[in-house]
């Protein structure tokens, strides 16, 4: 069983900066994509970023040159650091497994099948 575990949320003011984490439990991560995903009030969720098994990366266009994923496959966990927060980043953010030796990101949630308990992100003005 996969339980993937995220923390480092908060509030913060307006263009400060979290990191969060994704710890992830289960076998074989270096070979899933992982992803960040947020959900604010009355929203849908959304994509905010991937990463694939190689490395590559995708961002949505609403936190390009903010947001920087990463991967630590010795330690089974990603991470998001976020620079330059905005009250529209306020959301509960969740990490989530994707698919497996793809070499391509995944945006679309169902084709995430892991999912976080999430982490509040809170952005005040």
């Amino acid at each position: 069983q996969v339980q993937l575990v995220e923390s480092g949320g908060g509030l913060v003011q307006a263009g400060g900066s979290l990191r969060l984490s994704c710890a992830a439990s289960g076998r074989s991560f270096s070979s899933y994509s992982m992803a960040w995903f947020r959900q604010a009030p009355g929203k849908e969720r959304e994509f905010v970023a991937g990463i694939t098994l190689s490395g590559r990366i995708y961002y949505a266009d609403s936190v390009k040159g903010r947001f920087t994923i990463s991967r630590d496959n010795a330690k089974n966990t990603v991470y998001l650091q976020m620079n330059g927060l905005n009250t529209e980043d306020t959301a509960v953010y969740h990490c989530a497994r994707g698919p497996q030796w793809r070499t391509q990101i995944a945006t679309g949630l169902a084709e995430y099948d892991y999912w976080g308990q999430g982490t509040q992100v809170t952005v005040s003005s």
